[in-house]
């Protein structure tokens, strides 16, 4: 079986390699990103699930020599380290794709039975990249410091991740306070007081409960959607595009993402608190409506809803959800749901005048 070895990203230019989670041209690519030339047959939801299929299907190009990222995250970090240990990576290839779902997607789902113990390993990754390197896109707003900089976490999750992944348990101060943040949240998502409302039309879930919590909680019950309107006590309010519209997921259909910044406008003409709505672009990862979300770091924006400031509305819930219901109804109005959207088809739609 080939030894391959994990090369800085700068290095594929003259390193055919694995692309992992990105996208060049001089190698094989594994990647969901938008339009990335990943072969037909491994199509998968999760960069990792695509890693993890191809390596079963030992599909012709993996060969190479060499592995590389142009980022650090979970899913990225799970495709590279599955193809440096490929035996290991088939024995324990459910956890491993529950691991890329959990970070990349958020959707925590408990009663898959591998679910708890991916979350400690989501969470320990979590943990120790924030205590010993930065943030996720702390590095700089430009992918190119990312790259450079994020290859000596990938240097010691490699070096680290395999011991954790024999038994979690090892190392539970790492995760116990992360983890026991996720489940009190998600109990709370299955509270009777909690309440959902769902437009699978449009691809919208509405989340009625009392307070922000972790994504991982607040999104265990959003799988299969990709708008959130969250809406808090005191009317405070974030709406998101998921992640989910930003990849080529394969396992579903989806609509592609409607500019927000017009729905802005629309509630800022209904807005008296003093403070503004502002939007996200279509691009940007997870794109978020909320009310001075302009002050907002990439940092902030990616960070837990629970951990960021929600200022209070003066729009009531109902008038509220009314008026982002109707936008995106009438917004997707005659757009079918599809897999693998251009970015090109995305764009052309939010020029229509009609928005």
């Amino acid at each position: 079986m080939i030894k391959r070895q994990f090369i800085p990203f700068g290095e594929v230019k003259e390193k055919k390699a694995i692309i992992v989670d990105s996208m060049h041209p001089n190698g094989l690519v594994l990647s969901h990103w938008r339009g990335a030339p990943t072969p037909p047959e491994v199509r998968d939801d999760t960069s990792a699930a695509m890693v993890l299929h191809a390596l079963r299907l030992n599909l012709p190009g993996l060969d190479l020599p060499f592995v590389t990222a142009n980022h650090f995250d979970i899913d990225g970090f799970v495709g590279v380290w599955s193809l440096l240990h490929p035996e290991r990576a088939l024995e324990n290839e459910e956890l491993l794709r529950q691991m890329a779902l959990i970070g990349d997607f958020r959707e925590l789902d408990l009663n898959h039975p591998l679910a708890g113990e991916a979350l400690k390993l989501v969470c320990w990754i979590n943990a120790r990249e924030r205590d010993m390197f930065y943030a996720p896109f702390a590095a700089d707003e430009t992918e190119e410091k990312e790259a450079k900089r994020c290859v000596d976490k990938f240097r010691y999750f490699l070096r680290e991740f395999g011991r954790v992944l024999q038994d979690p348990d090892w190392e539970k101060p790492v995760w116990e306070v992360e983890v026991a943040d996720v489940l009190l949240g998600y109990r709370d998502m299955y509270k009777p007081d909690t309440k959902l409302e769902r437009h699978p039309d449009i691809g919208l879930i509405i989340i009625q409960t009392h307070r922000p919590m972790h994504y991982y909680a607040l999104f265990s019950r959003t799988i299969g959607f990709d708008i959130v309107l969250s809406c808090y006590d005191d009317n405070r309010y974030e709406l998101e595009y998921k992640y989910t519209t930003w990849v080529d997921i394969a396992s579903r259909p989806t609509l592609p993402r409607i500019d927000l910044e017009p729905l802005a406008a629309q509630l800022n003409a209904l807005e008296t608190s003093g403070y503004t709505w502002t939007a996200d672009g279509i691009t940007e990862t997870g794109p978020l409506l909320r009310l001075e979300g302009g002050e907002l770091s990439r940092t902030e924006r990616y960070d837990n809803p629970s951990s960021r400031e929600i200022f209070s509305s003066s729009i009531p819930v109902e008038a509220l959800k009314k008026e982002i219901v109707t936008y995106f109804k009438k917004a997707y109005a005659g757009i079918a749901s599809k897999r693998f959207w251009k970015w090109e088809e995305v764009k052309a739609i939010n020029r229509k005048p009609a928005l």
